[in-house]
């Protein structure tokens, strides 16, 4: 190939590429605007069942859009997806809102006397949280809803026994878990 024809060519090839460019960057526009789409409908109260190759925000929107209609299993399962398309904020940002679900299910069993199921979603609530610190340690929201939760369900250690009668010799748990509950003397 001489220069001449080389310049000849140049051209050509040169627009075929700025061509090929164009139509990738408006693939992927177009893709934007569907996922906008998706979690804006999301926000609206819309039941929308994301693409099964739908990005990190999307799960995320479905997740959300779910736990705060108080459908924690089923936001569970997007739990691993949102970690691997969403990056490690994203995933944070999940298991804070799965802390907070908990949280408001633990809240409502102790208005209506339920104790025996509010401590367990409390101590679910907590791993979330640990879960979103693990994830980001920056999420103060997460650190500071950990604690609150600390205080409504006190973590004992277990005592650690390998013979039944040291078992059988312990007393009957006479207090529950919840710290309050019941006063003591007057």
């Amino acid at each position: 190939m001489t220069l001449g024809t080389l310049k000849s060519a140049l051209p050509p090839a040169l627009l075929l590429a700025a061509l090929v460019a164009l139509g990738v960057a408006g693939w992927r526009l177009h893709e934007l605007r569907q996922e906008r789409a998706v979690i804006q409908a999301l926000a609206e109260n819309h039941d929308v069942q994301p693409a099964d190759d739908a990005s990190g925000a999307v799960l995320f929107a479905r997740a959300h859009y779910l736990l705060i209609r108080n459908r924690i299993d089923e936001a569970q399962g997007f739990s691993g997806r949102i970690a691997e398309r969403g990056g490690p904020e994203l995933a944070a940002r999940f298991h804070y809102d799965v802390g907070n679900a908990r949280v408001r299910r633990a809240l409502a069993a102790m208005d209506a006397s339920k104790i025996d199921q509010a401590i367990p979603e409390v101590r679910l609530a907590k791993d979330a949280y640990r879960e979103a610190l693990h994830a980001d340690a920056e999420l103060w929201d997460a650190r500071y809803n950990l604690d609150v939760a600390m205080r409504l369900v006190r973590d004992f250690p277990e005592l650690e026994s390998g013979e039944e009668e040291e078992v059988k010799a312990q007393p009957k748990k006479l207090w529950t878990d919840l710290p309050g509950l019941p006063r003591g003397l007057p």
